[in-house]
């Protein structure tokens, strides 16, 4: 989804044409999600944290790996909480991702996290009003609600995901800033793809002109 959200060219080479180019960034982000899920669940005073818990959701086909989701200890009576597995008492739970960087431009971080929350409601029966984001640069979390924008823009991301996967169609370049930050930029050559439809305009116009002298 966080793909997606960035780029429906980078999401169908990868998804689609099953391609990836690793660099220093996508290298350092890896070695970052690897460290948290290889971290193992643990509890300390009223939080039971655990780590790299597969998701899904039927409704939104989606599934995926969590960095992290925190399951707070609840009120006798609160609402949208959860059992966990050994343990007592109710749980509200709050899914967080970790990110080596900084806080992007956009909303495919927050989609990313959103996505999260939707399957753990279908998952746990619950409502999740919000998550926080991670971020490794300035060690610091943001919290993210989940509000009727946010989760209408995941819906119809996952829709838009799936409609992509089965027309099996890879979308055109359109080249932007974003692209030059992009591990997969020599593989999508955003300024030389970019162009085409500009080559066959230009060629329809030559054999228009042509005919018209003709």
């Amino acid at each position: 989804m966080q793909h997606l959200a960035f780029c429906e060219r980078q999401w169908a080479l990868i998804h689609i044409e099953q391609q990836w180019e690793e660099n220093r960034l996508t290298a350092e982000g890896r070695v970052l999600h690897e460290r948290v899920h290889e971290a193992g669940t643990e509890a300390r005073g009223g939080v039971v944290t655990a780590r790299g818990l597969h998701l899904r959701s039927l409704r939104l086909g989606l599934s995926g790996i969590a960095d992290v989701v925190e399951f707070h200890r609840a009120e006798e009576g609160e609402a949208d909480t959860a059992p966990v597995p050994g343990r007592e008492g109710r749980w509200r739970p709050f899914p967080v991702e970790y990110k080596r960087g900084r806080p992007k431009a956009g909303a495919c971080d927050e989609v990313q996290l959103c996505a999260q929350a939707i399957c753990l409601e279908e998952m746990l029966g619950v409502g999740i009003a919000g998550g926080a984001l991670f971020y490794g640069a300035s060690r610091r979390r943001c919290d993210v609600r989940f509000d009727g924008g946010l989760r209408k823009k995941t819906e119809e991301l996952a829709r838009r995901m799936h409609e992509l996967y089965q027309a099996r169609a890879t979308p055109p370049a359109e080249y932007g800033k974003k692209c030059e930050r992009c591990s997969l930029y020599d593989r999508c050559v955003p300024r030389a793809a970019g162009k085409r439809g500009a080559v066959k305009r230009y060629l329809a116009r030559a054999l228009r002109d042509e005919e018209t002298e003709a």
